[in-house]
């Protein structure tokens, strides 16, 4: 990897790594945020931040971090890093990794590896960076919580439309990783735009609308507590309620907290299950339970493979700073990112439809076909039925809802599609006189052709 690349500025070069420091120098760094600035506690930062750079309005230098100004609406002055590879793939997916409290977007460069594991992948890497004088993501406020309501998710929108737009990236692949702030601010992007991430990883967050305030504070303390409960449709309803009226495919979620966590405590690890296992329509009831690493429990959620619809990660004994390195190549999997088993490409799925129906009902029989060159561990097959059809039952896959935009998602026995292989299922719907198949089908995400 060349860090001294010439054509990038001082400012945007770094001589050494950094890796987060210990829970005792992170927990220190908390409470004297807690105290200075009313804000959430994290990893302890580099001081200072380095000078704006010069614009840039097209590629950045590469195997350097670089700043990005003036890429677009920036409501809250957030500063924009980039990382891209020598050897980015065409239409590159892209990892928007969000620092802690009282970090930067340079200090989340540091202190992880996506970096290197872009040089090894072809991704790009977008660090966004906070300057409000807590250098915490503002994840309470209302403006926040809803879609192109202001604040910092605006920005970061703003970012990755840069980036699509500047490197030709895969809009079907963009993705959300963050710690402590970073974590929670994740949740919010994915509640804020489903349709811009395909999925996200939180490392010791909160739920979406857990920190909501209305009196411009930054701190909840009931929320970081662990105190707010509510139910899984609640815990939905609110994330859902942030991009009103939108019946698309929602994004995946893989969630990882520590059982010893004294910032954000570990109750809120399972009201995050609660909220995405719901969002994305499936039983909270484990479909798979692991232990991947000594302390560590690991449950998967409508799905048993590496991409299943809700992944959560337990540590016994593991307070707040739990992230080691390591822990982004498992991200990497779950996104489909690392060479064991990439997302779908478009294109490389079909779906074909054969309905029979009769004055009030109908069924469909569906076949999926992975036309790629990987195996698909783990899959989604999202669809909106026509106007006045309810799904009443199904094979092969559980249906959720019943109406209206709907996701299959695989059984135990039929998870794993080779290369060129194909899976049938299919389900029974009620109808209202219009008995026609569904127009378009998305795998995980992505745009199928129909068959």
């Amino acid at each position: 990897m060349n860090r001294s690349n010439p054509d990038v500025p001082a400012t945007a070069r770094t001589a050494t790594r950094r890796r987060p420091p210990s829970a005792l120098l992170a927990l220190v760094a908390a409470l004297l945020s807690l105290l200075t600035a009313a804000a959430l506690g994290a990893p302890a930062a580099v001081a200072g931040e380095p000078a704006r750079g010069p614009v840039r309005t097209g590629p950045v230098p590469a195997a350097a971090l670089t700043e990005v100004t003036d890429f677009g609406t920036n409501p809250s002055n957030l500063r924009m890093y980039l990382y891209v590879p020598e050897n980015v793939t065409p239409k590159p997916a892209v990892v928007v990794a969000v620092h802690w409290c009282t970090g930067s977007g340079p200090d989340m460069y540091n202190g992880t590896e996506y970096d290197t594991l872009a040089d090894r992948y072809g991704f790009i890497v977008l660090y966004p960076s906070v300057t409000r004088s807590s250098k915490c993501f503002d994840v309470s406020s209302p403006q926040a919580l809803r879609r192109g309501g202001g604040s910092d998710p605006v920005g970061i929108k703003s970012m990755i439309d840069w980036v699509t737009r500047t490197y030709d990236a895969d809009t079907g692949r963009v993705f959300a990783t963050g710690i402590s702030s970073g974590a929670m601010m994740t949740n919010v992007l994915l509640g804020d735009y489903p349709d811009v991430f395909a999925a996200g990883a939180a490392f010791s967050g909160v739920p979406f609308g857990c920190f909501a305030t209305t009196d411009g504070s930054e701190w909840n303390s009931a929320c970081s507590g662990g105190t707010i409960t509510r139910t899984p449709k609640e815990w939905g309803d609110l994330a859902r309620g942030a991009y009103p009226g939108y019946t698309g495919p929602r994004p995946r979620m893989q969630i990882w907290h520590g059982t010893q966590d004294d910032v954000l405590r570990y109750p809120n690890f399972g009201e995050q299950i609660k909220q995405w296992t719901n969002v994305q329509g499936v039983s909270q009831t484990p479909a798979t339970t692991d232990t991947p690493q000594s302390g560590w429990i690991r449950t998967r959620y409508g799905g048993t493979g590496d991409r299943a619809p809700v992944e959560a990660v337990s540590l016994q004994g593991v307070g707040h700073n739990l992230y080691a390195q390591g822990m982004a190549s498992r991200v990497l999997t779950f996104f489909g990112l690392d060479a064991s088993g990439p997302a779908p490409q478009p294109g490389a799925c079909r779906v074909t439809v054969t309905v029979n129906a009769w004055n009030t009902g109908l069924t469909a029989s569906v076949t999926l076909t992975n036309t790629g060159t990987t195996t698909v561990d783990g899959w989604r097959l999202g669809f909106t039925l026509p106007a006045g059809q309810t799904v009443t039952g199904g094979w092969g896959a559980t249906y959720t809802p019943s109406s209206g935009a709907v996701t299959a998602t695989n059984v135990s026995y039929n998870g794993r599609i080779a290369p060129g292989a194909s899976v049938s299922i299919g389900y029974q719907a009620g109808h209202g006189g219009n008995s026609a198949a569904p127009a378009a089908f998305t795998l995980n995400g992505t745009a199928c052709a129909a068959g």
